[in-house]
C-alpha cells in the first residue's frame, strides 16, 4: 500500500473532507503512538507502512517510550489533530485498524503487548475496539446495522 492508498482509505473510513485533515489525523495518532511505545517497536511497526506514514512513528518522534494512559493519549491526539476528544479517539481506533491490516501480525501483536489492555489499568483496550470487532467494515456494519441482507434475513 502506498501513501495515496493509505491516506485515501483513512479519508474514506473517517469521511474526512480533504487530504489535509486526513494527514493531520494520521500524524496525530501515529506520532502519539510512537511517543508511547519503545523506539524499536515503533520501527518494527513502521517498517511495512508507506515511507511518508512511517516517518510519523519514527522520524517525527524524538522521545519514545513515554508512560501515559489511554486518556492522555486521546488528549494528545486531540490537541495535535485540532479536534474534540471523541473524534480523536474514534480516528485513532480506525487508523490503528488500518495499520493492523498493513503490518505483519507479529508486529501488530508487539504493539498490543506494549499497551496494557485491562479494564482497570490504562484502558488501552479501547484503542483496539475496531480491530477486535472484526475490522472496520464489520465494526461499521455492526454500528449502523447496514450491509447486505441475505434472503433468509428478510423474514
Amino acid at each position: 500500500m502506498n501513501f495515496d492508498e493509505f491516506t485515501g482509505e483513512v479519508q474514506h473510513r473517517l469521511e474526512l473532507p480533504g487530504t489535509g485533515e486526513t494527514v493531520r489525523a494520521i500524524r496525530a495518532t501515529l506520532m502519539t503512538l510512537g511517543r508511547r511505545i519503545p523506539e524499536g517497536n515503533a520501527e518494527d511497526l513502521a517498517a511495512s507502512l508507506p515511507m511518508e506514514i512511517k516517518w510519523f512513528l519514527t522520524g517525527a518522534v524524538h522521545d519514545h517510550g513515554q508512560r501515559f494512559g489511554w486518556s492522555e493519549f486521546v488528549s494528545r491526539v486531540s490537541e495535535i489533530e485540532q479536534t474534540d476528544r471523541s473524534a480523536a479517539a474514534y480516528h485513532a481506533k480506525v487508523i490503528v485498524d488500518l495499520v493492523s491490516t498493513v503490518v505483519p501480525p507479529s508486529d501488530f501483536q508487539q504493539l498490543r503487548d506494549q499497551l496494557p489492555e485491562s479494564e482497570d489499568d490504562e484502558n488501552w483496550h479501547k484503542l483496539f475496539e475496531v480491530v477486535d470487532a472484526g475490522g472496520w467494515g464489520d465494526a461499521e456494519e455492526a454500528q449502523t446495522g447496514g450491509g447486505p441482507q441475505s434472503p433468509g434475513d428478510q423474514e
